[in-house]
């Protein structure tokens, strides 16, 4: 509600037009199984997409990360607006940082992602620590660090900025310790493909380099065959020199959950100017991590 309301402002100051806000609970929402069990990908996007295509809602707002790669053909992804910080945080008790948990500290998390890259971290630096899944909005996670039930939750930086709550995060974690998920932080407009209009006026509030970074991370994803629920990391960043923005990196991780097997690789190539380049771009990183073994860590995979 919080990430829409902010779209729904930013539709009026372009349109001049006011946006009434529709609230649809989606099955994501309302179901307590982990994302892993309940199929993850498209859990909170179908109710949305199906009240666009019944006429309902005008536009939707969905967080892109929980987008199926698979663009239907009649929705268009008209906007996708300047990312906010794609980081994972941190909220632990007593203002700790991860390196400073104790051992057999309890951190809890509802993404097999996290899990792997914090398991391998912990792994790697000595550190004993049990990762717990859980579900729940940020108020029932964090709870759970307040109530003393766990020791840490990790979180999205993004959705903890939104809501005016980022005085809570005890550390910003470091892309080098855990890369995000394929598009976090990035926010996606979808409408009918076949309203131009509306395509035209919402694409107004894109922006092409976070559309590029995000093209090229989701990319990578679907030739993975995985879901948004599978233990992949990505980030494209853009590589400045000086002023003048040069290449584009794109980062990419697979892992076992327990963090005791990692496929990490990188590439870099020229800022994508066309969808076809961003997609490239992901699809040859891709390559290269299956080459590696990626496929063998990342359990049921998505057809």
């Amino acid at each position: 509600m919080a990430q829409s309301g902010q779209v729904a402002d930013a539709v009026s100051r372009v349109t001049g037009r006011a946006v009434e806000l529709v609230e649809i609970t989606t099955y994501g929402d309302t179901s307590r199984e982990h994302l892993a069990q309940i199929g993850g990908t498209g859990v909170f996007v179908t109710a949305l997409r199906e009240a666009l295509l019944r006429g309902e809602v005008d536009f939707a707002v969905h967080s892109l990360k929980d987008l199926p790669t698979a663009q239907p053909d009649d929705l268009a992804l008209a906007a996708v607006p300047v990312r906010e910080d794609p980081r994972d945080v941190l909220v632990a008790r007593d203002g700790l940082t991860f390196a400073e948990l104790p051992d057999g500290s309890r951190v809890g998390t509802g993404s097999p992602r996290r899990m792997a890259q914090l398991n391998a971290y912990a792994r790697s630096h000595g550190m004993s620590i049990e990762t717990v899944a859980i579900r729940g909005n940020i108020d029932t996670r964090v709870g759970f660090v307040h109530k003393g039930e766990l020791d840490a939750v990790v979180l999205a930086a993004a959705g903890l900025s939104r809501i005016g709550r980022t005085d809570e995060v005890t550390e910003f974690l470091s892309v080098d310790t855990v890369l995000p998920a394929p598009g976090q932080g990035a926010l996606a407009i979808e409408c009918a493909a076949d309203n131009a209009d509306l395509v035209a006026a919402l694409g107004e509030l894109d922006d092409p380099f976070t559309r590029a970074a995000v093209t090229a991370e989701r990319s990578l994803l679907a030739a993975l065959e995985a879901g948004c629920s599978a233990p992949v990391g990505a980030l494209a960043d853009l590589l400045a020199d000086g002023q003048t923005v040069k290449e584009m990196r794109l980062r990419g991780v697979v892992g076992t959950t327990d963090g005791s097997s990692l496929v990490q690789l990188s590439t870099t190539g020229p800022v994508p100017e066309t969808h076809d380049q961003a997609m490239e771009l992901g699809r040859e990183l891709a390559a290269e991590m299956l080459a590696k073994g990626a496929a063998g860590l990342m359990g049921e995979r998505a057809l």
